[in-house]
């Protein structure tokens, strides 16, 4: 990136996670631009609202929002924080806004969420994906309140870069952009090692919220649940080894650890269920399942989670 170069920043999915970094990245002075749809008129209006615990209060008005992505000036960064169900269907608005060699970010859960739809971008188009390590959530429209963290990891899915040098300096300009908006970011040299480790945390604290209609704070709170989340990180960890990624000792108990200090939280798997919206499984349970699976590793406990939360959307929505 050119010194003194702002890059146009393009944010597909302005809910809880696209709306948070979007307002951050605007308020350092980055040209960000925000695509919605139901939320457009109350966010023309009223602008973007951020209750954070960590910063304060923060608002973005005016804000530059868009109804449709044909209306948009060419982005030279997109960042996308639609859920994972919703990822075909976004290609068409991904095109629209991108800028010719545009980055395109994806802020999701889950393995592999990238490969559906890299075949429906241009080559021409980097594909990133990046890992959230926040407590944020949309309490209306427009509106969103951050209790804790904020940290994006950040690595290389595809693109024109044939090098790991060069998918390097793409995944370190990124991190850059938000490092310089006051968010911890890291540039991680392996993607899917990455969205492994995400899955630490992932898979116990999602699907056990839905599960057992509790939040984090009664989830740790009892040593049957406590026994059954660390279970769950075990496996997570089993399986992310059995396909070769290395996951640091004491990682999940770091995780664990953590989850016990941070303030009450309900994950964005609990809020898809209240809203009766589907919930992100094939991203966060069936994938890692099948690639565990693959390698000659079970994994029963998620296995069981899974199948139960699969009856429970079914019947949810």
């Amino acid at each position: 990136m050119q010194a003194g170069f702002k890059p146009r920043i393009g944010v597909i999915g302005t809910g809880a996670i696209g709306g948070f970094y979007g307002v951050m990245l605007a308020r350092a002075g980055h040209d960000v631009h925000f695509l919605l749809r139901s939320e457009f008129g109350a966010v023309a209006e009223h602008g973007l609202r951020i209750d954070s615990a960590v910063h304060g209060p923060l608002t973005l008005n005016p804000v530059q929002a868009y109804r449709s992505a044909s209306d948009m000036p060419p982005c030279d960064w997109l960042l996308v924080g639609a859920k994972t169900t919703s990822n075909a269907d976004l290609a068409p608005a991904i095109v629209q806004a991108a800028a010719d060699g545009a980055k395109v970010l994806l802020l999701q859960n889950g393995l592999d969420v990238e490969d559906e739809l890299r075949p429906l971008l241009p080559e021409s188009l980097h594909l990133l994906g990046g890992l959230c390590l926040i407590c944020v959530n949309r309490v209306g429209p427009g509106v969103i309140a951050h209790q804790a963290l904020g940290s994006v990891n950040i690595g290389y899915h595809s693109g024109s870069c044939a090098d790991q040098a060069g998918r390097m300096a793409v995944v370190e300009e990124a991190a850059t952009l938000f490092r310089a908006a006051g968010i911890d970011s890291q540039a991680m040299p392996d993607l899917r090692q990455a969205r492994w480790q995400k899955l630490v945390w992932n898979v116990p604290y999602n699907g056990l919220s839905v599960l057992l209609g509790a939040s984090t704070t009664p989830l740790m709170a009892d040593d049957r649940s406590r026994e059954l989340i660390r279970a769950l990180m075990e496996e997570v960890v089993r399986g992310a080894q059995a396909c070769g990624h290395h996951v640091a000792p004491g990682y999940a108990e770091y995780l664990f650890t953590m989850t016990d200090k941070m303030p009450d939280y309900w994950p964005s798997m609990y809020h898809d269920f209240s809203h009766k919206r589907a919930l992100e499984l094939d991203a966060i349970y069936c994938r890692p399942l099948a690639a565990a699976k693959a390698a000659g590793c079970e994994l029963p406990k998620i296995e069981a989670l899974y199948q139960a939360l699969a009856f429970i959307d079914g019947r949810n929505r």
